[in-house]
């Protein structure tokens, strides 16, 4: 059974909309499990402190790496992975959430305030990872994002797996366009070739869309898809 065990100081959002529609389905069926820690509760004063100033001066407060790490070494086994979600993470991707799958368990931490103490990061080997070249308030709503892309990817969670073949980033690709019924909707009909029943075509034709999609949204991933092929 898949894992993951997230490190905050706002426990009661979790699991969220993790607990919704097949993911809490898989919950229920023990094809993964959450486990929450609540930092604050590693806080030995009676105001229960977990931040404090940073050395050198500067806005914001950091969270304590005393308190952190207590958390950290009461809950984690060794060789298990841990995650600090940070904006200067190494951006986090399809190919990293095929690889955390395979673990048993992954560890996030989730930041508040300024962010945490540097040391934290080095002596307990944690990795900082970003969804994003963009700032949240907490880590809290990137664990759910990541957790998320995961989940998806474990066996039984999904009930068809090749639905995932096509998908965005699966091939180097952004995903082709889909059309369901009406076939006639606001005056806007559906591809013929979708209709056609020639398999080849169809496939050809979502290969091109594809192409095309990425190149003018994604030049980044399109230059690495031509390098490829």
């Amino acid at each position: 059974m898949w894992q993951a065990q997230v490190f905050t100081l706002y426990p009661e959002v979790f699991p969220g909309p993790l607990n919704k529609g097949i993911y809490g389905k898989a919950l229920l069926k023990k094809i993964w499990n959450l486990k929450v820690v609540n930092i604050r509760d590693y806080a030995e004063d009676k105001h229960k402190t977990v931040d404090d100033t940073p050395f050198g001066g500067g806005s914001g407060m950091l969270l304590k790496p005393d308190v952190l790490a207590k958390s950290i070494d009461q809950n984690i086994k060794n060789g298990e992975r841990i995650f600090y979600l940070s904006p200067k993470g190494k951006k986090f991707d399809q190919k990293i959430a095929k690889d955390l799958c395979k673990e048993k368990c992954i560890n996030l931490i989730c930041g508040h305030f300024e962010g945490i103490d540097e040391r934290i990061l080095t002596t307990r080997n944690i990795e900082e990872i970003s969804i994003g070249d963009f700032v949240l308030s907490g880590g809290e709503t990137a664990a759910l994002v990541l957790i998320d892309s995961i989940l998806r990817l474990l066996p039984g969670v999904i009930g068809n797996d090749m639905s995932k073949k096509d998908e965005s980033f699966e091939n180097g690709l952004l995903e082709y366009p889909q059309y369901t019924k009406p076939l006639i909707w606001e005056k806007k009909g559906v591809p013929e070739v979708l209709l056609s029943g020639d398999h080849a075509k169809i496939k050809g034709w979502r290969l091109s869309q594809s192409e095309a999609i990425t190149r003018d949204r994604r030049p980044d991933l399109w230059q690495k898809y031509n390098k490829k092929n």
